[in-house]
């Protein structure tokens, strides 16, 4: 089917985030952010969802200043290893890159380190969202009979 429209406007937004746009974040790690199920105080490190959630912030703020207003990004894909422990009192750095656009889509290259180490690296990804109706659709799933 071919549309002829000389007023048609395309509802989705031009994705703009250039590659190598970054972000960093920074965290002193507090038993807030660290595990506590090891029984043992010296042995309380950042926790790895919370090294996980900073690092998808990090990708956030590197694409949301390119964004049009009403849109944002949520997580697709989360691939990491967290390659070393820091402890209570250590601050952390957590480092985020664009390194493709694709659509809607935006992937990219993570890593973290703490004041002595590299401690986590590898790729995320996003999708580009209008806010507004991400929230219409996600009240209209909460609303839906369940079974």
């Amino acid at each position: 089917m071919v549309v002829n429209c000389n007023v048609c406007v395309n509802i989705e937004p031009m994705v703009t985030v250039p590659i190598g746009a970054s972000a960093e974040l920074k965290l002193l790690v507090t038993g807030e952010y660290a595990v506590d199920f090891l029984g043992d105080d010296a042995a309380r490190v950042l926790g790895t969802p919370f090294l996980i959630a900073h690092l998808e912030m990090a990708s956030r703020n590197a694409a949301r200043d390119h964004l049009e207003p009403g849109y944002d990004t949520v997580g697709t894909i989360v691939s990491v290893r967290h390659l070393a422990a820091t402890p209570l009192g250590m601050s952390v750095s957590f480092h985020a890159e664009v390194t493709g656009v694709d659509g809607r889509r935006i992937s990219y290259k993570v890593w973290a380190v703490d004041e002595q180490e590299k401690i986590a690296e590898g790729r995320h990804e996003r999708f580009v969202i209008n806010v507004k109706r991400f929230g219409e659709r996600l009240r209209a799933k909460a609303n839906a009979p369940r079974g």
